[in-house]
């Protein structure tokens, strides 16, 4: 077994990631004992060593993080329990194909620089993959380990390396480019995709704007996800490392309104990085009552300081003693937990479903229910009751489960005469997210039924010289899905920035 080892020891990587590739990947070392290869056999006899976290009791007042994370010391034990894979299934699982074996493979042996720098070749944050990743879905539910064992835990290793490498540099790594183009680079959206784009846009040299709608940068980092789940000051240091780049940011600017299309014409090449942050809505009677809240209406009330909101969506909301929410993923179990450390006395989740369909996290609503959250499944609402302009309860059908529909899962539908009233004091409608359809303004942008931009598979849109990734393409996903569609575009957006320049280049030289 390691023994605890301090951050002095530590070795600082061999080799500097090379983040305009996002492919290659480091040399990981010769993994032996002795002289002798890895008993992979042995490795899997090694207990998982668990990260310590708050009791219910104490996290349900606070809005700190549940996890405490790795130290050193066990971090690298664990790391022992990959048995470094030859196929490497946990990084195929991977959207952004993170080089886990490798990383893993430095870690264990204190090397935690190195490790460290293997992420951040794939990821431009690595401590948030970490964090929000639905890693039992991913690497981790592909874990050759998890076979017959807890899988390794990759997702809290690659916090925990994110979270180190950002202590001993006093922040996130600063692109440096090593010439300025003078081109200019517009984005759109400050979310997961944005930020990933502007940071390599930056890195090769270009001048970057980012364009953003909320007061703040993170998009769904900050304005999404709740404090519990991943602290803000990652976000903001992330910003703050863009912007000691050179990286502008213009908050409060919506493109489409603000800023129109002719004037974003004046940039070389426009990344849309918007998502899909229009809350979706049930079409019930009694929906416009005091009371009634979108998902992310509350949670940026719950979650943020006014200084981070527009003036109209300052103070924190009223919950009362009841509140319901409706929903069935990551989003409603952000809804009830938050509504918990708001005080309320008794929450509770309706889905329509049971929770083998459910898409969010299990591990989402086994927080949710320590925490004392009620679930009703198979129960769907079909009207809101109000008393003097606010919602004062929800009237509710019970569901069953019939043939699958599109998406594979049985359909639900109605049990006749089983309707009954749950007492509500507010009401979160957590059903999902379309893409707002007014940043495309007179753009000429092709886009689909659902305002979704239509790219080809290097994130090229219909107008030259734009490009779309992350969740306004494939609608609301994961931070790390909008990672990738950023990493699809970027090798494209550089190539056609270069043509760009040669073309002026040699008009200028024919002039």
């Amino acid at each position: 077994m390691l023994n605890e080892t301090t951050d002095s020891s530590f070795d600082e990587p061999e080799e500097p990631p090379d983040r305009r590739a996002n492919t290659k990947r480091q040399k990981q070392p010769q993994l032996t004992r002795a002289g002798q290869p890895i008993d992979r056999r042995q490795r899997l006899r090694i207990p998982p060593h668990h990260v310590t976290k708050q009791t219910p009791h104490d996290r349900i007042h606070n809005w700190q993080e549940v996890y405490y994370g790795y130290t050193a010391g066990p971090a690298m034990f664990e790391a022992q329990r990959c048995i470094q894979c030859p196929a490497a299934p946990c990084t195929r699982a991977c959207p952004i194909d993170n080089d886990i074996p490798g990383a893993l493979a430095f870690l264990e042996i204190g090397k935690l620089a190195d490790a460290a720098a293997v992420f951040r070749q794939t990821s431009e944050m690595p401590e948030l993959c970490g964090r929000l990743c639905p890693q039992e879905a991913l690497c981790e539910g592909v874990c050759v380990v998890g076979k017959n064992a807890k899988p390794v835990a990759i997702g809290k290793l690659e916090a925990f390396l994110g979270d180190w490498d950002r202590e001993r540099r006093g922040g996130f790594p600063v692109p440096h480019p090593e010439i300025e183009t003078g081109q200019r680079v517009a984005v759109v959206g400050a979310g997961p995709a944005g930020l990933a784009v502007a940071e390599q846009m930056r890195a090769a040299g270009h001048d970057v704007t980012v364009f953003e709608a909320w007061p703040a940068a993170g998009g769904v980092l900050r304005y999404g996800i709740p404090n519990f789940k991943t602290a803000k000051d990652i976000v903001d240091e992330k910003a703050e490392a863009l912007m000691a780049a050179g990286v502008e940011f213009r908050f409060d600017t919506r493109v489409g309104s603000d800023v129109g299309w002719d004037e974003l014409s004046r940039w070389d090449a426009v990344f849309l990085a918007h998502g899909a942050s229009m809350g979706k809505q049930l079409g019930l009677e009694g929906e416009r009552l005091a009371g009634v809240y979108s998902a992310t209406e509350f949670l940026v009330r719950a979650n943020l300081d006014d200084a981070f909101l527009p003036t109209a969506l300052r103070s924190r909301p009223h919950v009362g003693r009841n509140v319901v929410v409706v929903g069935g993923g990551d989003t409603s179990m952000d809804c009830v937990r938050s509504a918990i450390r708001l005080g309320a006395n008794n929450v509770t989740l309706l889905y329509r479903r049971t929770e083998n369909e459910m898409i969010g996290r299990e591990e989402e609503r086994r927080h949710a229910r320590e925490e004392g959250v009620t679930f009703e499944y198979l129960t769907t609402p079909v009207r809101l009751i109000g008393k003097d302009g606010a919602v004062v309860g929800i009237e509710c059908v019970r569901m069953s489960l019939g043939e699958p529909d599109d998406s594979g899962r049985r359909r639900p539908q109605p049990v006749p005469g089983s309707e009954f009233v749950i007492d509500c004091d507010s009401f979160v409608v957590a059903v999902g997210y379309d893409v707002g359809r007014d940043v495309y303004g007179d753009s000429g942008i092709d886009v689909n039924d659902w305002g979704e931009v239509i790219v080809d598979e290097q994130g090229r849109t219909s107008r030259p010289g734009v490009f779309a990734g992350g969740d306004n393409v494939i609608g609301a996903d994961l931070v790390v899905t909008a990672l990738r569609g950023a990493h699809q575009a970027i090798p494209a957006m550089l190539n056609y920035l270069e043509e760009l320049q040669a073309e002026r280049a040699f008009a200028m030289a024919a002039g």
